[in-house]
């Protein structure tokens, strides 16, 4: 099987990508920029250059492809949700010119709301748009990343970090390496008919003081949530000088699954998944803090 995957630096990827190597499969990696590619990685897959918003260069890319993991990748710009479908378009139309019978989508909870939840509504747009070309679709509906922690860094040390959720509403968390497994098992395992969805959620669902607490006894410091106003968020995100557009995006995410959301996939042991933040915040975190 000729398996074709994006993104293969990013936070999924970079563990995809290997895992299907050891798999026995010689993936073909689509990268706008091939020098940051692991080298010892690069002589066990093809590498393509290829910009995903340049709708020629996939289609080249994904020719003679049997099956694709598809992710919009992040873009920081007036409106993520438009950039996300114009992602989705194209990545629709290689599947139809090139025959790709099976595709994988990096999707997150949320999506199942098409609208009204910020810049996961473009993921939603991307679903419709891959589910229509008639090829079998997996949308993978992927909690809270682990890796968001990254963003957190100077704020984990200065001991407060400001959410705009309920600090005590528990949600779904996820390592990056634990959805790249779901996803090789699920591009190298049976065919499944038509559209399906499978969440990845995590091995449980935590809320953020319960993060902060966590974080606590990993860090030897004190770590506390905080809840702030959307205006107070928005004015800081604004003021790191990103565009107005894309802050809305952002805001969304939460705002638009806090009121009474519940999410179309409950947590079963189909979509819980081993590796604990605890793990994740000592081998990845703590390095990086």
């Amino acid at each position: 099987m000729r398996i074709a995957i994006t993104t293969p630096t990013g936070n999924v990827g970079r563990h995809l990508l290997p895992a299907l190597i050891r798999a026995g499969t010689r993936p073909r990696v689509l990268i706008r920029d091939p020098e940051r590619l692991d080298p010892e990685l690069a002589p066990y897959a093809d590498v393509v250059t290829a910009d995903q918003g340049d709708r020629d260069a996939v289609l080249a890319a994904t020719e003679d492809v049997d099956a694709l993991y598809w992710v919009d990748p992040p873009t920081v710009g007036p409106d993520p949700v438009g950039a996300y479908e114009r992602f989705g378009a194209i990545a629709a139309e290689a599947v139809r010119a090139n025959g790709i019978g099976r595709v994988v989508f990096q999707s997150s909870v949320g999506a199942e709301k098409r609208h009204g939840a910020g810049e996961i509504d473009g993921l939603a747009r991307t679903e419709l748009l891959l589910e229509e070309t008639g090829a079998d679709v997996l949308h993978l509906r992927n909690g809270f990343f682990f890796s968001n922690l990254m963003f957190e860094r100077e704020a984990i040390r200065a001991g407060t970090i400001a959410v705009i959720l309920p600090v005590d509403a528990p949600m779904a968390w996820v390592a990056p390496r634990d959805i790249a497994e779901v996803a090789a098992g699920r591009l190298l395992g049976p065919d499944w008919p038509g559209r399906a969805v499978q969440a990845v959620h995590g091995p449980a669902d935590l809320s953020w003081a319960e993060v902060a607490g966590l974080l606590t006894e990993a860090t030897g410091r004190p770590v506390r949530a905080e809840r702030i106003s959307d205006d107070a968020m928005r004015e800081r995100l604004t003021g790191a000088g990103l565009p107005p557009g894309y802050v809305e995006g952002v805001l969304g995410m939460s705002t638009g699954l806090r009121e009474g959301f519940v999410p179309e996939q409950p947590r079963t042991p189909l979509t819980t998944t081993p590796t604990t933040l605890e793990s994740w915040i000592r081998e990845e975190l703590l390095p990086a803090l």
